[in-house]
């Protein structure tokens, strides 16, 4: 009986093919981290603009229905739907809804300064007559649409109604 060892191992064929099949996988798993990572800013964005839609609309709906409104709202204003800041007011100024009217921040701001850590945004501003959208007369209601233009060329638009009451 003669004592040979038997030796095992894997040949150049076997280890060529494991290398392609490890890198075949690896090209996989990073493809699918590189897609990942370029949409990681999406939800930070869509927070910033649901966080500015709120600031904007707070601050808008907040004024008075119509210039003529009395303050407290009551009576009601009668008069037809007017849509435009007055002669003489800016944005530290404006007493009613329909003065936010074409309205452009960029970068984003509130009545008294600029909003930090909004760079790359920009609101705009429409407000229309609209009261036929919610079964009202076209003057008993008015349309605050806020379009935010968020890094990376996303666009939303939020609006609210504005009831003459």
């Amino acid at each position: 009986m003669s004592l040979v060892s038997e030796q095992r191992g894997a040949t150049l064929v076997e280890l060529v093919i494991t290398i392609v099949i490890i890198s075949v996988a690896i090209a996989g798993v990073v493809g699918a981290f590189s897609l990942v990572a370029g949409r990681s800013a999406d939800p930070l964005n869509q927070t910033r603009v649901v966080e500015l839609a709120q600031l904007y609309m707070d601050e808008i709906l907040t004024k008075k229905y119509d210039n003529n409104t009395p303050q407290g709202g009551t009576p009601k204003y009668s008069g037809s739907c007017n849509i435009g800041a007055e002669a003489g007011e800016n944005r530290g100024n404006f007493n009613d809804v329909d003065d936010y009217n074409g309205l452009t921040d960029s970068p984003p701001r509130s009545a008294e300064s600029v909003l930090n850590g909004y760079s790359g945004f920009s609101v705009f501003v429409t407000v229309a007559c609209a009261g036929a959208d919610v079964g009202l007369p076209t003057s008993q209601a008015k349309r605050i649409e806020l379009n935010i233009q968020a890094p990376g060329d996303q666009s939303f638009i939020m609006s609210a109604y504005r009831a003459n009451f």
